[in-house]
């Protein structure tokens, strides 16, 4: 595998607001992308559930179509899966993992597959480390801190109490980066990590669009085009009764007992209605509110 070496004149933008920089950094593959892409951070358990999986999938789908670059550490659990999700979906990656870069010692040895793969795709893997440094006790640390210094944002996605994750937020904090969490089940212990990042301040994630939003991608334009196509599109296709509906709502959000008020129809009829709207994508609610835009 070629390596190239990279000085700290000719590190990224975000890389050089580190106090301590490593002398150099070894990289193959494609050379770290420039400041027109945002790069997301995304650790989590090495043990994840299968909402874990499902989340990081998801979350990571739904950048697609953006400049993101998906940063992580290569590890098992979350970071691999993270990588991977990247490469289904056209999204740039850098992985970062842990030792040298020639192939005698990436760690973890199980995944030199998709470590090739990352290279072979146009993405990059990076190493403050020589290249034949083993895996160690000591290099894992250095190598989370660059995770979270080339990053704009780090993505937390499960840990529980003796996890790593909470050492990586704790990088980004320090370096005044966006912290983000996903809230998980009250009952599981790999939520330990993400809920007391919330409790802390961490900004919550329920969708890609809060991951965007953090990356300071402005949605109003793109979001307000898609929704006036998809009502043009809802007053061409659907019936009368739906219609009328969306046309109450169309300047204004309005709660079911207004709707029902204001149209002279029965809560059950409405109900109908709003359902099959809500299907349909042109519609959604918040708190008993309904309006008239795309579904998260």
């Amino acid at each position: 595998m070629n390596h190239t070496k990279l000085y700290p004149q000719n590190y990224p933008r975000l890389l050089k607001q580190m106090e301590k920089l490593p002398p150099f950094l070894y990289l193959s593959g494609a050379p770290i992308p420039n400041d027109e892409y945002r790069f997301l951070c995304v650790v989590g358990s090495r043990k994840y559930s299968d909402y874990g999986r499902s989340v990081c999938r998801d979350l990571i789908a739904g950048l697609k179509n953006h400049p993101v670059v998906i940063v992580s550490g290569l590890a098992y659990g979350i970071d691999s899966l993270a990588h991977r999700a990247a490469l289904d979906h056209g999204l740039r990656t850098i992985a970062f993992p842990g030792s040298g870069l020639d192939p005698a010692v990436i760690y973890p040895r199980e995944h030199y597959r998709l470590a090739m793969e990352i290279v072979r795709t146009g993405n990059t893997l990076v190493s403050p480390f020589e290249p034949d440094q083993k895996g160690d006790y000591w290099t894992f640390p250095v190598r989370n801190e660059l995770m979270a210094g080339i990053s704009q944002a780090t993505l937390i996605i499960e840990g529980g109490k003796e996890s790593g994750t909470l050492l990586t937020a704790k990088n980004a904090a320090d370096l005044s980066r966006d912290v983000l969490a996903v809230p998980g089940s009250i009952y599981s212990e790999l939520s330990f990590v993400p809920h007391m990042l919330l409790k802390d301040g961490a900004i919550p994630v329920t969708s890609a669009d809060d991951i965007l939003s953090a990356l300071r991608f402005d949605l109003r334009d793109k979001r307000s085009d898609e929704t006036a196509k998809l009502l043009a599109r809802a007053m061409r296709e659907l019936p009368d009764d739906q219609i009328v509906v969306l046309r109450e709502l169309q300047y204004k959000s309005m709660s079911s007992s207004e709707l029902i008020e204001n149209l002279g129809i029965s809560p059950k009829h409405l109900g109908i209605i709003m359902t099959k709207l809500e299907l349909f994508g042109i519609i959604s609610e918040s708190h008993g509110v309904y309006r008239i835009g795309l579904n998260s």
